[in-house]
């Protein structure tokens, strides 16, 4: 495998390469862990939280994205230091973080056991991991990196199988083997120069990116493209979801058009599960916007299902960042922005 010569002095590059792998490691070190671990039975639980910040939020929202329409009892999203007051005996809580010190999601997570509620810690090294040992809770462990933002398998993946060794949704094993597998293929044609993503980072260019996804993983998706773009390139990136843009942003863009063309680029998460209507909508808001942006770019996901196509997705999009972070010689390791506002707030 190889990649632009970029500036990367974290290898940022290496470990976003390595997304199929990680997948395929973190089904196994979970099965592994899940193997002596004890878990509730599915009959004591009645809701599932997920509590993290980042990466590790978007981890927790891409599996209440799987779980609708698949999971047995409600799943939850905390992005903040509370813990929701019906969080109780029959709720099972995952606390996920990538470093294993997000003053967040410890606050959350330990408010979520102070009530009663079965903790699984998803985690490095850090207070998280103190806090499992410490009370023999199920933890699993998340290997090191150079940031966060490069760990999405190994945070995901682990709470996927623990719902499904509990009973709450269908074991996602064989589908998530089958990702790492064509997610290598995929990988190889989109990391180099000339491939998809290079493709995608040029028309992008120097303008500002908007990703449209559609309900469900989709919408996590663009989430993600956004997130990495800003990490990564250091640039602006907005993003949004069908069908609820269909009922409110599009009639932003009926107003400066002959600004918006010249600084904004659209870029549209597709693939080929989705709603006939959701298809639809998206026909009409690039008709809607095709003379208000910059570039309108349509990107389709691979996969024979909703999680190939999300992880699909989701390497895409990481690609793209780094791709356009290489074009401005960007490092797209460090974030002194964020190390910033984290010094700032221990002061």
């Amino acid at each position: 495998m190889t990649h632009p010569q970029y500036l990367d002095t974290l290898g940022v590059w290496d470990a976003t390469a390595g997304l199929p792998e990680q997948v395929r490691l973190a089904v196994g070190s979970a099965t592994a862990v899940l193997r002596q671990s004890a878990l509730p039975r599915d009959a004591d639980i009645r809701s599932v939280v997920i509590f993290g910040m980042g990466t590790s939020a978007t981890a927790a929202e891409a599996v209440a994205a799987y779980g609708v329409g698949r999971a047995s009892v409600p799943i939850w999203v905390g992005n903040g230091y509370e813990s929701p007051e019906f969080v109780g005996p029959h709720t099972l809580a995952f606390a996920v973080s990538a470093s294993g010190g997000t003053e967040e999601t410890i606050a959350a997570a330990s408010a979520a056991r102070d009530r009663g509620a079965h903790l699984v810690v998803v985690s490095g090294h850090g207070a998280l991991a103190e806090m499992a040992e410490g009370s023999d809770l199920p933890f699993f462990e998340v290997p090191a990196g150079p940031a966060p933002r490069t760990a999405l398998g190994a945070l995901t993946v682990p709470v996927l199988l623990t719902l499904s060794e509990v009973g709450i949704v269908a074991d996602p094993s064989a589908a998530l083997e089958g990702v790492g597998a064509s997610l290598s293929r995929r990988r190889d044609a989109l990391v180099g120069p000339g491939g998809p993503a290079e493709q995608v980072a040029r028309l992008i260019g120097r303008t500002i990116p908007l990703v449209y996804g559609s309900e469900g993983l989709t919408a996590v998706a663009a989430r993600r493209w956004k997130t990495q773009i800003n990490e990564n390139a250091k640039t602006p990136a907005f993003f949004a979801a069908q069908p609820e843009l269909s009922h409110n942003e599009v009639a932003g863009w009926g107003q400066h058009g002959d600004v918006t063309r010249q600084v904004l680029s659209l870029i549209t998460l597709r693939h080929a599960g989705e709603n006939p209507p959701v298809a639809r909508r998206f026909a009409l808001v690039v008709d809607a916007t095709d003379e208000v942006m910059a570039n309108v770019i349509p990107v389709w996901a691979e996969g024979d299902d909703d999680l190939g196509r999300f992880i699909d997705l989701v390497l895409f999009g990481d690609l793209v960042s780094l791709h356009m972070a290489g074009r401005e010689e960007t490092d797209p390791g460090p974030v002194p922005a964020l190390t910033n506002v984290e010094s700032s707030l221990r002061r």
